[in-house]
């Protein structure tokens, strides 16, 4: 009996890590400090298409729809430099941080929608 309690808690514990890797993935969770990653240099990739970005986005972000992110990516030249990703609601800036991470981007934050993100970086 003691064995079924052992591999229960295990499985409780690697539940746990998925669910929270997942949130974090998608964006939710604990919110890094946007306005202080922004004066640090950080860069705001704006991922919705050009029609969306043209109808308003966030001064300086940089627009590169997530549809062409992959075949675009040399625009973003240092894999160092921190990104935040953002488009309407946040799920197509968690593809485009899935993307940039898997090339090798080591510090990209799912900001969600635009216009949040907009007023937390004020």
């Amino acid at each position: 009996m003691q064995d079924l309690g052992y591999h229960l808690t295990d499985y409780n514990l690697n539940y746990k890590i998925m669910l929270s890797k997942i949130a974090e993935l998608l964006g939710f969770g604990p919110k890094p400090d946007y306005a202080a990653l922004v004066r640090g240099g950080a860069i705001i990739l704006d991922v919705r298409s050009k029609g969306e970005y043209a109808s308003g986005h966030i001064n300086n972000s940089i627009n590169i729809p997530v549809d062409v992110l992959s075949s675009n990516i040399s625009k973003l030249k240092d894999k160092n430099t921190t990104i935040i990703t953002c488009c309407a609601s946040g799920m197509r800036s968690a593809s485009a941080k899935s993307i940039l991470k898997a090339n090798g981007f080591s510090d990209v934050h799912n900001g969600g929608g635009w216009s949040s993100l907009n007023n937390r970086i004020k």
